[in-house]
């Protein structure tokens, strides 16, 4: 069967997130491949930076939090009366908490669930079914992580959210193929964004963590954003199930399904090593 989306040129588009990283990387390559934006951040600011880059593209851009579903569910009353059902959905925007268990508190593990795991539930229940509605099939992205697909340390509450993620996307998967809706899961490994300094580590001195070349270390691995937004763009095109984005993710998966004995040792020395270097930075 044809892939829903097969090209993206004159498609309407939501992408969230989209004032930095992932998001912004992504809304510039749906643009370069001829397809129409709506666009959603947090921060107004650089939201209007980033739309104002992408010029006429972008047919709607509005600053919310996605967390707030009435919000997003303005912004779809205003989407569908002045444009009509999108064809894809791209959910980017995220928060990442992280924390050994006693150390976090009970707001960060609210927020985080309420961001990254309702807030892109807030935009699928806002747009799909107008999607469905309208009967020309469509693409669903939602991006996760690779703490969505194994045991990263002391990323407990991001990983609640994000496999949770995972696991509304492989029912809808199946629950939209009737109506030629594709629902494609995004699992990056390390991604070079803002998100690295913005991170928040439950009783961890982030300047500590800094000077000692925490965020250097990681970004000599992680990948660029554009890396990942044409891994996106070729997920909506194809209709692809599972997207990764680096080869260590993708190894550690197999690891887990396949060689589980394997998986558990390798998350053991991963974690000893993490923490290791966490616990270093303890305030």
């Amino acid at each position: 069967m044809a892939p829903p989306v097969p090209s993206l040129d004159g498609r309407l588009c939501v992408v969230t997130g989209a004032a930095s990283g992932i998001g912004r990387a992504t809304a510039q390559a749906i643009a370069a491949a001829g397809g129409r934006l709506v666009l959603t951040d947090l921060r107004a600011d650089a939201l209007a930076a980033a739309a104002a880059g992408l010029g006429d593209a972008v047919v709607l851009q509005r600053a919310l939090d996605i967390a707030d579903v009435d919000a997003v569910g303005a912004l779809a009353e205003t989407t569908h009366a002045a444009h009509g059902s999108v064809d894809v959905v791209a959910n980017v925007a995220g928060i990442a908490t992280w924390g050994a268990v006693d150390r976090l508190s009970h707001a960060q593990w609210r927020r985080t669930v309420d961001v990254d795991l309702m807030g892109p539930i807030h935009v699928i229940e806002a747009f799909v079914p107008a999607m469905m509605r309208a009967g020309r099939g469509g693409q669903l992205v939602n991006v996760s992580s690779a703490a969505g697909l194994v045991a990263l340390p002391w990323h407990a509450p991001y990983s609640a959210a994000k496999f949770g993620l995972r696991g509304v996307s492989e029912v809808l998967r199946f629950d939209l193929r009737r109506h030629r809706i594709g629902v494609t899961l995004v699992c990056p490994g390390g991604v070079d964004t803002g998100l690295v300094d913005t991170v928040d580590i439950a009783g961890i001195d982030m300047e500590a963590l800094r000077a000692g070349g925490f965020a250097e270390r990681f970004r000599r691995h992680a990948k660029s954003s554009e890396h990942v937004a044409a891994r996106i763009v070729d997920g909506i095109v194809r209709n692809r199930k599972l997207v990764h984005t680096s080869a260590d993710i993708r190894l550690l998966y197999g690891l887990e399904r396949f060689a589980p004995p394997v998986y558990e040792v390798a998350m053991r020395v991963v974690n000893a090593r993490v923490v290791a270097e966490l616990e270093r930075a303890e305030r």
